[in-house]
């Protein structure tokens, strides 16, 4: 994951339960909306198949990580499969140090202000709040206040109506799932319902975003 690029389109797609026969749809679904950056939760049934599937359809077009992943062995069972970054929960300073050690982009989840300061002394990239929904984006210019060096990845409550307040309150990233992967579109097949409501959340981040993204 190349975070410098990440951080010019500042967006996160979550894949949760997904089956094989929805990778390719769903990598060409996602290159043609826009978005650059997607993970796969390491509790998917074959997680790491699928992201080594993924990676190989993507074909260097999207940086593709693991979410979820909660121990060591998980860990290097989504590097070898080809993830390039990952996302957690919680903290686990195992992991995080791993990955700090190793230049790997990592993204713990923490929420209160001793959970989001520890994630970030610890080496996180990023620290994502989860769940940001319960305290809404006011919450991120609270914790900005005494923390404004910490980069904050909003995940939790992350539609069309909240992106742009998210970034309004110093938010660097922001992350969606099933609001958007909604479970009947993938049953259905309803890939261009999926592209839309990527290309809508796009629209809604600020503009300064969409303008370097390349």
């Amino acid at each position: 994951m190349d975070i410098n690029r990440f951080r010019r389109l500042p967006l996160l797609g979550i894949l949760r339960g997904i089956r094989a026969e929805m990778v390719e749809p769903l990598v060409e679904t996602i290159v043609s909306s826009g978005l650059q950056t997607i993970e796969v939760t390491m509790n998917t049934e074959d997680a790491p198949g699928l992201i080594q599937r993924m990676v190989e359809t993507a074909r260097g077009r999207l940086a593709i990580g693991a979410g979820t992943v909660l121990s060591m062995e998980a860990l290097h069972s989504a590097l070898d499969s080809g993830a390039t970054f990952i996302v957690m929960p919680v903290l686990i300073p195992g992991i995080v140090e791993h990955c700090a050690a190793n230049s790997i982009p990592v993204f713990p989840g923490a929420l209160t202000p001793r959970e989001i300061y520890e994630a970030w002394t610890a080496g996180a990239t990023m620290v994502k709040v989860f769940p940001s929904g319960f305290f809404g984006p006011r919450y991120f210019n609270e914790i900005k206040g005494p923390f404004a060096e910490i980069e904050l990845l909003a995940c939790g409550g992350v539609n069309t109506d909240t992106i742009a307040e998210f970034f309004s309150c110093q938010a660097s990233a922001a992350a969606f799932g099933g609001s958007v992967f909604r479970k009947d579109w993938l049953e259905q097949g309803n890939f261009s319902s999926i592209q839309a409501s990527i290309e809508a959340l796009i629209a809604r981040i600020p503009e300064r975003f969409r303008r370097t993204a390349s």
